[in-house]
């Protein structure tokens, strides 16, 4: 069953029993069905006037997919997707690394936007999630990255000592689990690895001040939060309404989820 479907069974089983929206959460939780809904027929839009292509931003060119395994779809296929790390991307993507580790990859917005941007870095992705795994093969091999996207399942916090020897950008987007992820005391080697990790207290209380305290001994942190989105619009969608416009770049987050973009410090 695709979204519309799934969307449109909801709300008519909303409506069928009858019941008042008598608290804010559940009227938040409906407005964002509908919101979700709209996303997706924007996405469709989309497809129809660029299909796969990635319009701007770090990975503008790539080819995506029509359904993601997490997340909103059309704000990757627009660029404006966690645009607020796009100069830390930028900036890391100049440092002569050898390798990525992406820990909670999904469907491979970064491995392999990451393995395309980088051509002499290897992106060794996982995800718990065989769906997500399965995806991110499949985009590899329609970029043209499979030689160096690996791909594999749950990361052990001891897992980081395996790239000791090798310059590496860590990312991590594991819904809560970045505690259990990133633990420096089991794998040493994370002291001199450049880190993004989103942060995730709305299922982890703790989980953002956790992190900095582990790190800040070894790392210079700095916290980004989610900002308003200022990148252009294609013409088509330009010319819709404001609302559609905000849909078009709302990443469906439930509450805020900030970054902490870690940098080892000067020895």
């Amino acid at each position: 069953m695709n979204i519309n479907q799934t969307v449109a069974t909801m709300l008519k089983q909303r409506v069928a029993d009858e019941k008042p929206l008598d608290s804010i959460d559940e009227l938040n939780n409906v407005l964002r069905l509908m919101a979700k809904w709209r996303s997706a027929i924007i996405a469709n839009t989309y497809f129809q006037h660029h299909g796969q292509t990635i319009l701007q931003g770090p990975f503008q060119g790539m080819t995506y997919v029509k359904e993601a395994t997490e997340g909103a779809l059309i704000p990757r296929l627009l660029g404006t997707y966690e645009c607020e790390l796009h100069a830390d991307i930028a900036a890391f993507a100049t440092q002569g690394l050898d390798c990525v580790i992406d820990v909670g990859c999904a469907e491979g917005y970064y491995a392999v936007g990451l393995a395309r941007m980088m051509p002499g870095v290897t992106v060794h992705a996982y995800d718990i999630d065989p769906r997500a795994r399965a995806a991110c093969a499949q985009l590899s091999a329609v970029n043209g990255v499979s030689d160096r996207v690996k791909i594999g399942g749950e990361f052990a916090p001891d897992g980081f000592q395996a790239f000791a020897d090798q310059r590496c950008l860590v990312m991590v987007d594991t819904e809560g689990a970045e505690l259990d992820i990133l633990q420096p005391d089991k794998s040493p080697a994370l002291a001199r690895m450049s880190i993004i990790v989103e942060t995730h207290d709305v299922y982890r209380p703790g989980a953002l001040a956790g992190l900095m305290a582990r790190f800040s001994p070894t790392h210079d942190i700095v916290r980004i939060d989610q900002q308003g989105k200022t990148m252009p619009l294609p013409a088509w969608l330009s010319g819709l309404g404001h609302l559609d416009h905000l849909l078009a770049v709302w990443e469906w987050r439930t509450a805020p989820t900030p970054w902490l973009v870690m940098r080892p410090k000067a020895a």
